[in-house]
């Protein structure tokens, strides 16, 4: 038992990733504020093609060009209670992305909902 325990004590610590507006460099988000989705999952949510069958099969689902984050304070339109707004930069107004309480599709081909998306071009990814 004694061993167990010393082995948790010597577990290096996960590096703590945040993200940073591209344009003032303030920080908008943290690895905890993530909210995860599956690349390419709800497959029947796929738009159809005029014969019923669903376009682009055996396509491989694109790399996600967007975060998806929880609500949080600096979101100034989700605040003012908008259904879905454009996300502003608290710091700069720099456009980092949208939101939408009643969900959006992210380019992977999973829905978000609801989604509070950040645009992966629009902020850094840094580790601490």
């Amino acid at each position: 038992m004694e061993e167990s325990s010393s082995l948790d004590c010597r577990s290096e610590p996960i590096p703590q990733i945040i993200y940073r507006c591209k344009k003032c460099r303030r920080i908008v988000a943290s690895q905890e504020q993530i909210v995860s989705h599956e690349p390419g999952a709800k497959k029947g949510f796929r738009w159809t093609g005029k014969k019923g069958g669903p376009l682009h099969m055996n396509e491989e689902p694109a790399e996600c060009s967007s975060i998806y984050v929880e609500p949080m304070k600096w979101m100034e339109a989700v605040q003012e209670g908008f259904v879905g707004q454009k996300l502003q930069c608290i710091g700069c107004k720099g456009r980092l992305g949208s939101f939408n309480w009643a969900g959006m599709r992210c380019n992977c081909g999973a829905w978000a909902i609801p989604a509070f998306q950040l645009h992966k071009n629009r902020v850094d990814e840094c580790s601490l």
